[in-house]
């Protein structure tokens, strides 16, 4: 039998078809639709979606860095996305297999790699490290929520059919590879002292202001290791395809990072020492 033909679509068109068939509310709309419009701007809202291919959703993924629960948090509603357009006859396969973090050695400009594997020393501001404190601290508080948990779901005898058993179980491999995770990352720490970047080439730590040649405007960012990245506060992953571009470059330096939907064009304002 012949394969049905894929409906013709935008990636702008079906991700706001998917937006307004989404059954949730207030926090969880709001972070949907940041993500997928993320997501969009990467691939183009014009471009068709059946020309999306497996490597242009799987590179998405290195913009963001390597695994960490926010992540994780962040692509879910992408992943969602691709699902919905699967089940719509939008692509011919589900696309969000191939949204998996990575962790990989990050090279700059120069050539020079920086690794960032499990035995390496995790360079962190201050705010950075307090923060995976934190962050250990409330996980370990969980845990006896889900202990409960499981003791409730385990009473019930009929383990064929326990969904909440199974839900729990879930949970608690997760929070312990996450905690295991951050006990590791605090363990291998070291946190940057003022100055640690003082350097005219951009490296971990340094302040660096862009100029958007395109937009015309200017903004900044923080170089910082994957596990302490936030867009939102302009830290920046060294294992993104931005931190990469800026990584180990100088005041003055154009920058060029690919995405699908083209060549975004910068260039470097200042280059300043970490705080």
């Amino acid at each position: 039998m012949a394969q049905e033909a894929l409906k013709v679509v935008t990636v702008a068109d079906a991700a706001t078809r998917f937006l307004l068939q989404l059954n949730v509310t207030g926090e969880d709309r709001l972070q949907a639709q940041q993500e997928v419009n993320r997501f969009v701007r990467w691939l183009g809202s014009t471009r068709s979606l059946d020309l999306v291919s497996s490597h242009d959703v799987a590179t998405y993924t290195e913009r963001l860095g390597t695994t960490t629960s926010d992540i994780v948090r962040k692509l879910q509603p992408v992943k969602n996305f691709l699902v919905y357009a699967k089940k719509e006859g939008y692509t011919a396969t589900n696309l969000g297999v191939n949204l998996r973090p990575k962790k990989s050695a990050i090279r700059g400009a120069s050539g020079k790699v920086i690794k960032v594997a499990q035995t390496e020393k995790a360079y962190l501001t201050d705010d950075g490290y307090q923060q995976l404190v934190v962050e250990l601290d409330g996980a370990k508080a969980e845990r006896p929520k889900i202990a409960e948990a499981l003791r409730l779901a385990m009473a019930d005898k009929d383990f064929r059919e326990n969904a909440p058993l199974d839900a729990a179980r879930d949970q608690q491999a997760h929070l312990e590879a996450r905690i295991r995770e951050l006990e590791a990352m605090l363990k291998r720490a070291e946190i940057m002292a003022p100055g640690w970047a003082d350097s005219a080439r951009a490296q971990l730590g340094s302040s660096v202001v862009l100029w958007d040649v395109e937009a015309s405007s200017e903004f900044r960012i923080t170089l910082v290791h994957p596990h302490e990245a936030n867009v939102g506060q302009g830290k920046v992953s060294v294992a993104s395809p931005l931190g990469k571009a800026v990584l180990d470059r100088a005041s003055g330096d154009d920058l060029r990072v690919t995405a699908p939907a083209g060549i975004i064009h910068y260039k470097i304002n200042t280059v300043e020492g970490g705080n």
